[in-house]
């Protein structure tokens, strides 16, 4: 049987894959590189979210076989890849 914190993980990575198929369609068919610029900028936006999302989930199901340091030290590393993107 598959662990209700894999299933959610999974059905969220299908929806963000989702979205991504989704934006690459709406590039092609405007076939303008302004409106594709927005529509990538839109999706700059998901990719974060996904990531927060996921890896917390992950965490709250691993929540009895891992440390608090451990888990610290990787919220600690999401935050610095998103600080590091933002940071000029």
């Amino acid at each position: 049987m598959i662990e209700k914190a894999l299933l959610f993980m999974i059905i969220l990575r299908v929806f963000s894959g989702s979205i991504d198929i989704t934006a690459a369609m709406l590039m092609l068919k405007f076939n303008d590189l302004e409106k594709a610029f927005q529509i990538n900028t839109l999706l700059a936006l998901v990719g974060p979210f996904v990531l927060i999302v996921t890896t917390g989930i992950a965490l709250f199901g691993l929540a009895e076989k891992i440390s608090l340091t451990r888990m610290i030290c990787l919220f600690s590393g999401i935050l610095l890849i998103l600080f590091s993107l933002k940071s000029n």
